[in-house]
């Protein structure tokens, strides 16, 4: 073999190494960003069902003293019961928001009740409800990041290449409901926030 063959052999299997190195990086990148988006979903599931299980109980709590209010306790029961660990992403997130909003919608109503307020017991599901939603909140920012951080991941060259031939597609965000970037306002007064 002459010397330029042996340079182009040399090139070429330079290039090929480079190649493969980029092919390799970019996998594992989008390899961990979608660990990372399946880890932040897991917390969120762990929140929702943290929340499935106490809506009962500040339902029960609450039912006995709210005879005239039911199409609320029969809205946060609904919403309650929409609850499906296995539904897709935005389905889990629609129902999420309906639930949400039911449980601000009760916690409004509970204000307006000075017997209810009063219940000890009231009180601390109130605070357990908002503690909840507050960690759903911030949870749902985490994996939000990770999504996007996914997405913009497989749309950049060279990655964009490779996500044809791996199939990688966007995520779905977990969108809220522009009301829901508001707490539920969770204080056993009327005299409004401190």
């Amino acid at each position: 073999m002459s010397p330029g063959a042996y340079v182009a052999s040399f090139a070429v299997g330079l290039v090929l190494v480079i190649v493969l190195f980029l092919v390799i990086t970019a996998y594992n990148d989008v390899m961990a960003l979608q660990r990372r988006i399946d880890k932040a979903w897991a917390n969120i599931e762990v929140i929702l069902k943290q929340r499935h299980d106490q809506l009962p109980a500040l339902v029960a709590a609450v039912k006995g003293l709210m005879a005239f209010e039911q199409d609320v306790l029969t809205e946060v029961t609904r919403a309650r019961a929409a609850y499906a660990p296995t539904d897709t992403i935005p389905h889990q997130a629609a129902t999420s928001d309906q639930t949400s909003s039911a449980v601000r919608s009760l916690l409004v109503t509970v204000e307006r009740y000075p017997d209810i307020k009063a219940a000890g017991n009231v009180a601390d599901l109130q605070a357990e409800i908002e503690r909840i939603e507050g960690m759903l909140a911030d949870r749902r920012e985490l994996y939000n990041d990770q999504v996007y951080r996914y997405d913009t991941r497989i749309a950049q060259v060279p990655t964009s290449w490779l996500a044809a031939v791996f199939r990688w597609r966007p995520r779905a965000y977990f969108r809220a409901d522009p009301g829901d970037a508001e707490r539920p306002d969770t204080s056993l007064t009327t005299d409004g926030p401190a």
